[in-house]
């Protein structure tokens, strides 16, 4: 009898990136009935690839616009959603009750101001706003967009609003969010990457929990066989963007690859960068994996739709399954590995990051601070409660893990599977810039869709990352 998990079952977390120009973070149609995914989280919050291209695109000061009456504004995407749907409702009021919190207790009034998803996180309007000196005070941020934001000289130091056993407790969470020991955006969640399945269309398929893969070989056989009986056997990301790059280096990573070198210097061009293009291009070739994602990226619609069987998706889904199909059966499995290689998986999440050239920066560094980087107690419970109550994700700090877990937030078994196998040994999202990232996205898509030779796609990007670099200025890319 297959191991996997009935969504009824959990008790405790709930729900929750365009390609010819560079587009930091993507958005699939919404399902019925479901928070915002990753895939939408990941590939749009810069969408305007020149808006926020260099520095002095971003050297206007913030105006009336960014707040009214004395408050700050605060944009997100979580807000009101049509229809009912348990996930978002629960990722708004958490939105809704730390500000309340702030504004009972601080002069300095915060105003939240939702964004729909589509403008926020595919769309120009945030980096248009700040082209224009107009941005939020207070915003989120993904991982790939760090570096366009920072180098643009808009992401307030929040060092001096933390305590420092705060930061101590982020860890390695805060690596990809600080430059020169300085810390410029706070991270509210980690999204780990595995595989899902679906146990009936598994089951059918004539596979038991022997056949879960734990080498590429057996990922692709199994999806083979899954593909036979009808829906898609193995489903990469297809659409160019950040999120596909996301989901896509933690192949390269397995194999000893990387992008830059620890020095920062190129070193894409390598045997690891070519057997994960390899890898993805030849599950598309066989047609094991499709072309154009199933269900519009749903992954919960296409399970109970049968549209698809196995899926390299994120912890965010668990909640996605619990809100949309609490009775569909699925099951979740660590990435398997090439030969020689070794386990990673890519780590995401977005951050809370204070305008520098806001109304009043210092006041929104605070808030930032006061909400997701001090040590009393209802900071960490603040963490805790969106980590394992409004979304199903990993605490990026200690004491919040340890409280979640305490409290049963990863005592469902697909949480408790992430926790305790899928996330150590993860590795944060790299915070690449624009052009980098459009030359690992030309890669990734001339190889897996249209069919170029991986050792000339790979050579090509590393041309073009070795070429920026001699120009590049900012902070550091690793």
């Amino acid at each position: 009898m297959l191991q996997h998990g009935n969504g009824a079952a959990s008790a405790g977390p709930l729900p929750p990136p365009a390609p010819a120009a560079p587009t930091p973070s993507s958005t699939p149609s919404r399902g019925p009935s479901r928070g915002p995914s990753r895939r939408r989280l990941l590939t749009g919050a810069a969408g305007a690839a020149g808006a926020l291209a260099a520095p002095a695109l971003l050297s206007g000061c913030g105006t009336d616009s960014a707040g009214s009456g004395g408050e700050l504004t605060f944009w997100n995407f979580y807000g009101p959603q049509h229809g009912p749907d348990p996930a978002a409702n629960r990722q708004a009021d958490w939105f809704v009750k730390t500000v309340d919190a702030w504004n009972a207790t601080h002069p300095v009034k915060i105003r939240l101001q939702f964004i729909p998803q589509p403008l926020y996180l595919n769309g120009s309007k945030l980096p248009t706003a700040f082209a224009a000196g107009e941005g939020p005070d207070i915003f989120l941020l993904s991982p790939g967009d760090f570096l366009r934001y920072y180098n643009g000289g808009v992401l307030a130091d929040l060092t001096p609003h933390m305590d420092k056993a705060a930061i101590a407790d982020y860890g390695t969470a805060l690596s990809s969010r600080t430059v020169d020991g300085r810390v410029y955006a706070l991270p509210m969640e980690v999204e780990p990457l595995a595989m899902f399945y679906d146990v009936a269309a598994w089951e059918k398929a004539g596979l038991s929990e022997a056949d879960i893969p734990t080498t590429w070989d057996g990922l692709l056989d199994v999806g083979d066989k899954l593909r036979s009986k009808g829906p898609a056997g193995l489903v990469f990301e297809t659409a160019p963007g950040y999120f596909q790059n996301f989901t896509w280096y933690c192949w390269m990573w397995q194999g000893g690859g990387d992008v830059l070198d620890h020095a920062g210097q190129p070193s894409f061009d390598s045997r690891a960068t070519r057997q994960a293009l390899q890898l993805w291009q030849d599950a598309v070739r066989h047609g094991i994996a499709p072309r154009t994602d199933p269900a519009a990226g749903d992954v919960v619609g296409a399970f109970r739709s049968g549209q698809a069987a196995l899926w390299q998706s994120g912890i965010w889904q668990v909640a996605a399954f619990r809100a949309a199909a609490p009775d569909l059966k699925y099951g979740v499995f660590k990435l398997p590995l090439p030969p020689g290689g070794q386990y990673t998986t890519t780590l995401g999440g977005w951050s809370f990051c204070a305008n520098a050239q806001g109304r009043d920066p210092g006041a929104a560094a605070e808030f930032c601070a006061w909400a997701l980087g001090r040590s009393d107690e209802a900071c960490v419970d603040r963490m805790v409660d969106w980590c394992t109550v409004a979304k199903s994700d990993v605490a990026p700090r200690t004491s919040a893990l340890e409280r979640g877990a305490r409290k049963g937030g990863y005592d469902f078994w697909a949480m408790k599977k992430f926790k305790d196998e899928v996330f150590p040994g993860g590795r944060a999202e790299p915070r690449y810039p624009p052009v980098i990232y459009k030359a690992i996205s030309d890669a990734i898509q001339g190889t897996m869709l249209a069919g170029h030779g991986v050792a000339g796609d790979a050579s090509r990007a590393a041309d073009s990352i070795a070429a920026y670099l001699k120009s590049y200025q900012g902070a550091s890319l690793v």
